[in-house]
């Protein structure tokens, strides 16, 4: 169960901003959800309150900007510690996002971005002086995301079913 109560307005208001937060204007997701404008404004200003919504960003393709290499590292921190290195491991020059792992071994995932070898190298490098293991680097080739699919419209998020099904 969640910290916060989601009903289906706010399910489709974090569904549309996922989809474009930039050109989504609250009118626009009020006609969606049948609610008012004002209504929405509030919804979303209690779901950054409640931290549902963290931030808002651009989606970069790195490769197009002239950062083709994107690096996953994964890593391993002793078990007390490896949420409290995230700070330390988002400061380093050419990391983008670290996300922590619960299982296996590998307890951290560092995504790092540069042009060269020479960009990644000092990466991994920094990791080690931190005491880290860095079990393993993977190169990737694209990376997509897509909006949270139970956020979507005619979603029950209870079953997965289809509110038009009922």
């Amino acid at each position: 169960m969640s910290d916060v109560d989601i009903d289906d307005v706010d399910r489709a208001i974090l569904y549309a901003l996922q989809e474009d937060a930039r050109n989504m204007s609250s009118g626009d997701i009020a006609e969606r959800t049948e609610t008012s404008d004002s209504t929405v404004r509030k919804r979303i200003r209690r779901l950054e309150s409640d931290e549902v919504i963290k931030g808002y960003s651009a989606e970069v393709d790195y490769q197009r900007s002239g950062y083709p290499l994107r690096m996953l590292l994964f890593c391993t921190a002793s078990i007390p510690e490896r949420g409290d290195r995230i700070p330390e491991i988002l400061a380093i020059d050419g990391v983008v996002s670290v996300q922590e792992l619960v299982t296996g071994d590998r307890n951290l995932l560092v995504t790092a971005i540069g042009e060269t070898d020479e960009d990644i190298t000092p990466v991994a490098q920094e990791l080690l002086e931190m005491g880290l293991t860095v079990a393993d680097e993977v190169l990737v080739r694209s990376h997509e995301t897509t909006p949270f699919e139970q956020f979507g419209p005619g979603t029950d998020p209870e079953n997965g079913d289809s509110h038009s099904s009922r």
